[in-house]
């Protein structure tokens, strides 16, 4: 006769802790924090409050916060925290067109933007191998406007994942942002959701999405790096079922 006691049931305990600093920032958290001690004990000490003030700014700035990213090949995730401003279909960057691009035809394009409260490590939309990386110098205009994308300073990635499929993502640089770092070059294998780059100070991210993928986010929706799913494959409706 079989047993009918219950299995042990696995559990796993994990607990919230405070996000790290990303290495990138922690020169500059230093660098404040100095000069705030230089203020607040030798100094003007009321200089010095509003100094650690934009120290503890600076490294919330620099957070690098654990993401747990959604299993499935087929999905592509948010790279950017921020606000969902833009889904709508436009040609393709120069740099994003060709053979080693994304193709010709105009695509979906996904515009998050990320204020300087936002975290502002960029992640992988999909696994897959890193094809393109094209850094344009230009302009720092307010990343929220629609010519941003053509004018600002920017960086055009492009990965291709193990069916064949890419996708593209531009790190924009914005108003305040004077700098992107990345941190993949071509021929990189990445995973879903890992690390790519950064953006100092205020920006945005554009995502191409591929025909066949509809966006899963809605204008005005707050996204989460490595967690929101952006976009999945169309479900073909039933047949007899009107569109």
């Amino acid at each position: 006769m079989a047993s009918l006691e219950k299995p042990p049931i696995v559990t796993t305990t994990v607990k919230w802790r405070w996000p790290s600093v990303h290495p990138e920032g922690r020169k500059y958290v230093a660098i404040s924090a100095i000069v705030a001690a230089i203020f607040l004990f030798f100094v003007w000490d009321e200089l010095g409050f509003v100094l650690v003030g934009f120290t503890i700014w600076v490294a919330a700035f620099f957070r690098d916060p654990i993401r747990v990213t959604p299993q499935g090949a087929d999905l592509i995730v948010a790279p950017a925290d921020g606000l969902v401003t833009m889904i709508e279909r436009v040609p393709l960057p120069p740099e994003l067109r060709g053979p080693n691009g994304l193709g010709e035809e105009p695509l979906v394009r996904v515009s998050i933007f990320m204020s300087v409260f936002d975290v502002h490590i960029n992640r992988s939309p999909i696994a897959g191998t890193v094809r393109q990386v094209v850094y344009i110098s230009g302009k720092f205009l307010n990343a929220d406007l629609n010519k941003a994308s053509d004018e600002n300073e920017r960086q055009h990635i492009v990965v291709e994942d193990m069916y064949g499929r890419r996708i593209g993502f531009t790190q924009i640089a914005g108003l305040v942002a004077r700098r992107i770092v990345g941190f993949v070059k071509p021929g990189d294998i990445i995973a879903a959701g890992q690390r790519v780059g950064l953006i100092r100070f205020g920006s945005r991210v554009d995502v191409f999405l591929p025909d066949g993928i509809e966006p899963q986010v809605i204008l005005g929706q707050r996204s989460i790096a490595g967690e929101t799913i952006l976009g999945r494959p169309a479900v073909p409706a039933p047949a007899g079922v009107a569109q």
